[in-house]
């Protein structure tokens, strides 16, 4: 599967993403391109799509209103994907992987919307580390 004698990295190499809806989206997308790519980039000719769909979700973990202190979060970031092949439409792949980054939230305005960004990209980046061994694992049957 990470053999670089094996087909996969040039399969993984020929896979065209889809476009990236938001922010989120977009670091996972960014991610996953670098990870399949080697660092070269989005394919020019592609042989396989995949369809991806990226949600994430803020909560807290303690229901505490009235602390002083730091207040434990979570963000979970959540992708739904699809791989089909572009020469017959055939579906090789469909999963869900979600990630779960904790975060520590402040009362300063500007550290808590910064504290939930760098949780959003740390879990939007592991979450395209899950998504790559997925389809390097189909791509290496």
């Amino acid at each position: 599967m990470y053999s670089t004698d094996s087909a996969v990295p040039q399969k993984l190499a020929a896979i065209k993403i889809s476009p990236a809806d938001d922010r989120v989206e977009q670091v996972v997308r960014n991610r996953l391109i670098f990870l399949m790519s080697g660092g070269a980039g989005e394919a020019a000719t592609a042989d396989y799509q995949l369809q991806m769909n990226v949600t994430s979700v803020r909560a807290d973990i303690l229901d505490d209103e009235i602390s002083a202190v730091l207040k434990p979060s979570r963000v979970t970031v959540t992708a739904t994907y699809s791989l089909s092949s572009i020469k017959d439409p055939k579906v090789l792949k469909q999963g869900t992987r979600s990630v779960t980054a904790l975060v520590d939230i402040g009362n300063q305005e500007f550290a808590k919307l910064r504290a939930y960004r760098d949780a959003e990209d740390r879990a939007g980046r592991e979450l395209a580390e899950f998504i790559r061994a997925d389809l390097a694992s189909v791509l290496g049957r």
